[in-house]
Protein backbone atom coordinates (compact mmCIF):
# COMPACT_ATOMS: atom_id res chain seq x y z
CA UNK A 1 0.00 0.00 0.00
CA UNK A 2 1.07 3.56 -0.58
CA UNK A 3 -0.56 6.96 -0.49
CA UNK A 4 -1.18 8.95 -3.65
CA UNK A 5 -1.07 12.76 -4.06
CA UNK A 6 -4.61 13.07 -2.64
CA UNK A 7 -3.31 11.44 0.54
CA UNK A 8 -5.65 8.45 0.12
CA UNK A 9 -4.50 4.88 0.46
CA UNK A 10 -4.09 2.89 -2.73
CA UNK A 11 -3.98 -0.90 -2.65
CA UNK A 12 -1.93 -2.43 -5.41
CA UNK A 13 -3.05 -5.79 -6.71
CA UNK A 14 -0.48 -8.30 -7.91
CA UNK A 15 0.43 -7.66 -11.52
CA UNK A 16 1.06 -11.35 -12.17
CA UNK A 17 -1.77 -13.01 -14.14
CA UNK A 18 -3.66 -16.03 -12.81
CA UNK A 19 -1.74 -19.27 -13.23
CA UNK A 20 -3.82 -22.40 -13.39
CA UNK A 21 -2.98 -25.10 -10.78
CA UNK A 22 -1.90 -27.40 -13.65
CA UNK A 23 0.38 -24.74 -15.18
CA UNK A 24 3.90 -26.11 -15.61
CA UNK A 25 2.92 -29.36 -13.83
CA UNK A 26 3.43 -33.00 -14.81
CA UNK A 27 0.22 -35.04 -14.78
CA UNK A 28 -0.40 -38.80 -14.97
CA UNK A 29 -3.76 -40.50 -15.53
CA UNK A 30 -4.62 -43.90 -14.10
CA UNK A 31 -7.90 -45.73 -14.63
CA UNK A 32 -10.49 -44.80 -17.20
CA UNK A 33 -12.17 -41.43 -17.07
CA UNK A 34 -15.97 -41.50 -17.06
CA UNK A 35 -16.51 -37.93 -18.29
CA UNK A 36 -14.08 -37.75 -21.24
CA UNK A 37 -11.41 -39.69 -23.09
CA UNK A 38 -7.81 -39.47 -21.97
CA UNK A 39 -7.03 -37.65 -25.20
CA UNK A 40 -9.63 -34.98 -24.40
CA UNK A 41 -8.36 -34.73 -20.83
CA UNK A 42 -4.77 -34.37 -22.06
CA UNK A 43 -5.80 -31.52 -24.39
CA UNK A 44 -7.50 -29.74 -21.50
CA UNK A 45 -4.42 -30.13 -19.30
CA UNK A 46 -2.17 -28.79 -22.06
CA UNK A 47 -4.54 -25.84 -22.53
CA UNK A 48 -3.94 -25.04 -18.85
CA UNK A 49 -0.16 -25.18 -19.38
CA UNK A 50 0.43 -28.66 -17.97
CA UNK A 51 2.19 -31.71 -19.44
CA UNK A 52 1.15 -35.35 -19.58
CA UNK A 53 3.38 -38.21 -18.47
CA UNK A 54 2.83 -41.88 -19.22
CA UNK A 55 4.31 -43.10 -15.95
CA UNK A 56 4.74 -41.81 -12.41
CA UNK A 57 8.24 -40.40 -11.76
CA UNK A 58 9.92 -38.11 -9.26
CA UNK A 59 8.87 -35.22 -11.53
CA UNK A 60 5.15 -36.06 -11.33
CA UNK A 61 2.99 -33.42 -9.67
CA UNK A 62 -0.53 -34.89 -10.01
CA UNK A 63 -1.92 -38.39 -10.44
CA UNK A 64 -5.52 -38.33 -11.66
CA UNK A 65 -7.51 -41.33 -10.46
CA UNK A 66 -10.18 -42.05 -13.07
CA UNK A 67 -13.62 -43.17 -11.89
CA UNK A 68 -13.37 -46.35 -13.97
CA UNK A 69 -10.55 -48.08 -12.14
CA UNK A 70 -10.41 -51.57 -10.73
CA UNK A 71 -8.57 -51.48 -7.44
CA UNK A 72 -5.18 -49.87 -6.98
CA UNK A 73 -3.11 -49.47 -10.15
CA UNK A 74 0.67 -49.75 -10.40
CA UNK A 75 0.76 -46.00 -11.10
CA UNK A 76 -1.11 -45.29 -7.87
CA UNK A 77 1.20 -47.66 -5.94
CA UNK A 78 4.27 -45.91 -7.39
CA UNK A 79 2.84 -42.48 -6.46
CA UNK A 80 2.12 -43.68 -2.91
CA UNK A 81 5.67 -45.02 -2.64
CA UNK A 82 7.17 -41.70 -3.78
CA UNK A 83 4.88 -39.76 -1.43
CA UNK A 84 6.08 -41.92 1.46
CA UNK A 85 9.63 -40.87 0.54
CA UNK A 86 8.66 -37.22 0.90
CA UNK A 87 7.85 -36.22 -2.69
CA UNK A 88 5.01 -33.77 -3.21
CA UNK A 89 2.66 -35.70 -5.50
CA UNK A 90 -1.05 -34.97 -5.33
CA UNK A 91 -3.47 -37.81 -6.05
CA UNK A 92 -6.90 -36.52 -6.99
CA UNK A 93 -10.11 -38.22 -8.06
CA UNK A 94 -11.75 -37.48 -11.38
CA UNK A 95 -14.46 -35.26 -9.88
CA UNK A 96 -11.81 -32.98 -8.33
CA UNK A 97 -9.83 -33.02 -11.60
CA UNK A 98 -12.91 -31.70 -13.45
CA UNK A 99 -13.37 -28.99 -10.82
CA UNK A 100 -9.72 -27.90 -11.10
CA UNK A 101 -10.04 -27.76 -14.89
CA UNK A 102 -13.01 -25.42 -14.48
CA UNK A 103 -10.83 -22.86 -12.66
CA UNK A 104 -9.49 -21.64 -16.01
CA UNK A 105 -12.98 -20.46 -16.96
CA UNK A 106 -13.50 -18.24 -13.93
Amino acid sequence: MYQNKDNTEVIQLPSEPFKHPFYNKQIVFTGGLSTMTRSEAAKKVRACGGSIQGAVTKETDFVILGDKRRGISTKQLKAEQLISLGLDIQMIVEEDFIWILSLSKR
